[in-house]
């Protein structure tokens, strides 16, 4: 029988938890006192036992000790659906809004460069709608992937209210209210799931990146900056040439020659994207920032397609206040083309896509928080904890540099312990320090 032990977490196979003076890993379902392999009370120790834990043990079958059989409650279950359905609410009325009269009379799809992004935000919202129905972590996934769409484009449908604003109502449409109902709609439903707690999965939270992260946290801060930046100046550019062989070179798109209120949503556009990939750069677990990193990316990529699709398309002289009869008489053509500042612009997005992709990629183990000892989980009748050191805080990594053995098969031992790094704490097999042996 164990005594002085606190299983905080379960498997299919084995459970760890403290034992006076140590962390240790044991064999599910067996009263065997002496854990298989053991750690020092240490916050070093903690993490290695959490690494090897992670090592025998699929993360997705890892359960806090009082949740293994407790199944989504109907209040939860119908959270997510409430969720689910705000999000689908939204996205109806996106899709809607791309028909009707968007602004000036035209709607978004009436022109590819302006339907396309549009569409990309839909497809943003309708994968984080998704993910939050499969619950768990993708419920956790979901909720901060559509919080970075709604982030980012809040900005975007802002900017295009403002010719609104600035020009008068009669240029709304009602494409342009659906939009806006359909954003506000989607940014609700983003939220909601975000406050949502899922079963058996870490919430979540900005913390202090380890040292082998500052590099690429750095880098990636510094290209979220430089797209903010791209993002302000002239993308287009046009070369307008007449029969007689006179040209001139005009750019298009500065945000700061724009009316106040559409300069206000193109800054807030610029601000809010650092703001969200800083978040996205020191949340941890790292994947969940990889997810919010993805939901600004987004809407980037969306104006970048946009700006391409503009060079394939057909110019109207009339953007440069020339009537179609002027432009005929003077044989007028029009050369789309994009200026450099866009290709840096994709180049620092370029470089957010790579941050996230190695945050996605890059093995990361973060370490839950497991109660603590003075307050033992629900269902641990029979186990009582003892006072003792502090458990790592929430989001902890494991100790750098680790190799770690293979997962145990079905039946074995978790064999060979952690081959720890710098500083790390070794594992140790036998007799725990104060372990009751077995009884005789």
């Amino acid at each position: 029988m164990r005594e002085n032990v606190t299983i905080s977490y379960r498997g299919n196979g084995y459970e760890i938890g403290r034992g006076e003076h140590f962390y240790g890993i044991w064999r599910l379902g067996t009263p065997q006192p002496e854990p298989v392999e053991w750690w020092p009370d240490t916050p070093e120790g903690w993490s290695g036992a959490w690494s090897r834990f992670t090592s025998v043990e699929a993360p997705a079958s890892i359960v806090p000790v009082g949740q293994e059989a407790a199944p989504a409650s109907g209040a939860s279950q119908r959270a997510v659906l409430v969720a689910v359905a705000l999000l689908g609410i939204g996205i109806v009325c996106g899709i809607a809004g791309l028909f009707p009269a968007y602004l000036g009379g035209s709607s978004l799809a009436s022109s590819a460069a302006d339907l396309v992004p549009h569409l990309i935000y839909l497809a943003g919202w309708a994968a984080s709608a998704v993910l939050i129905l499969k619950g768990g972590r993708r419920l956790r996934v979901g909720a901060l992937l559509g919080l970075g769409v709604s982030a980012v484009t809040f900005g975007l449908f802002f900017a295009d209210a403002g010719e609104v604003i600035a020009d008068g109502a009669h240029i709304m449409g009602a494409g342009l209210v659906l939009g806006l109902v359909g954003w506000l709609i989607c940014a609700a439903g983003s939220v909601f799931a975000f406050r949502l707690r899922p079963a058996g999965a870490p919430m979540g939270a900005p913390a202090k990146p380890r040292g082998d992260e500052v590099g690429p946290v750095v880098m990636l801060m510094l290209a979220a900056l430089g797209a903010a930046v791209a993002f302000a100046p002239s993308w287009d550019s046009y070369v307008l040439r007449t029969a007689s062989g006179t040209s001139e070179s005009i750019t298009l798109g500065n945000a700061f020659a724009n009316p106040a209120p559409v300069i206000v949503g193109d800054v807030v556009v610029m601000v809010v994207l650092v703001a969200v990939v800083v978040m996205a750069a020191l949340w941890r677990p790292i994947r969940y920032g990889a997810a919010l990193l993805a939901g600004a990316i987004i809407p980037m990529v969306a104006q970048a397609i946009s700006a391409l699709i503009t060079v394939g398309e057909t110019t109207s002289p009339t953007l440069f206040g020339i009537s179609p009869a002027q432009a005929s008489a003077a044989g007028l053509t029009i050369d789309n083309g994009l200026t450099p500042v866009f290709w840096i612009f994709c180049a620092f997005v370029v470089a957010m896509i790579a941050s996230c992709a190695w945050m996605l990629m890059t093995p990361h183990a973060a370490v839950p928080e497991p109660p603590r000892p003075s307050q033992p989980s629900a269902g641990q009748a029979g186990l009582t904890g003892q006072p003792g050191p502090a458990w790592p805080a929430f989001g902890q990594d494991a100790p750098e540099s680790k190799t770690l053995a293979a997962p145990a098969q079905e039946g074995g031992e978790p064999d060979g312990g952690v081959t720890p790094g710098p500083g790390a704490a070794t594992a140790h097999s036998g007799p725990a320090p104060d372990t009751p042996g077995p009884a005789t």
